[in-house]
């Protein structure tokens, strides 16, 4: 069953519109990509969440790659398995930055996905994290650091993070 137009916005976020979307293809895919979630709440930065599929829906994959940037969408996270397609057929479709999060989906433990991710053809390119939880982690810290280019207050958290990281706190 996948959810939908599911948007979330953090409490005490001043902005109502998702800046970060993510993408997955099923629920059993949320564990992994739960802990993206987690850092852009942390941040206070507003995302939205769909689940879709590149092969079983590719007509919404299409639309919703096409009209992200027009619905205010700023970056793009896209978790896949296997044959890992969404990042790929997403970042065809659209002048948005995408990361893709390689997600464990078979035998291969994800290796088979980061593959997939890591092989784009030139003009299609997919920023490609490390498979599983810390690469949802790292994908959500990513696309913060792509908003903080124009966003002082955002690299400024960003910069807090990194010195709590020194002392030895974890993300």
């Amino acid at each position: 069953m996948a959810r939908t137009g599911a948007r979330r916005r953090p409490a005490g976020t001043e902005q109502t519109k998702p800046l970060i979307g993510l993408v997955y293809a099923s629920t059993t895919d949320e564990p992994v990509m739960k802990a993206c979630e987690e850092v852009l709440e942390r941040f206070g930065v507003a995302y939205e969440t769909v689940l879709f599929s590149a092969h079983r829906q590719p007509e919404r994959t299409a639309t919703y790659a096409k009209t992200a940037r027009e619905r205010g969408l700023r970056v793009l996270i896209a978790g896949a398995g296997m044959a890992a397609a969404l990042p790929g057929v997403i970042a065809s479709m659209t002048t948005l930055p995408v990361i893709g999060v390689p997600l464990v989906g078979s035998s291969f433990g994800g290796s088979d996905a980061l593959l997939s991710m890591v092989q784009m053809p030139a003009g299609v390119p997919v920023a490609t994290v490390a498979a599983g939880k810390a690469g949802a982690k790292n994908a959500a810290l990513l696309a913060l650091q792509i908003l903080a280019i124009s966003d002082t207050g955002l690299a400024r958290k960003i910069e807090d993070l990194k010195r709590q990281m020194e002392a030895g706190e974890k993300l």
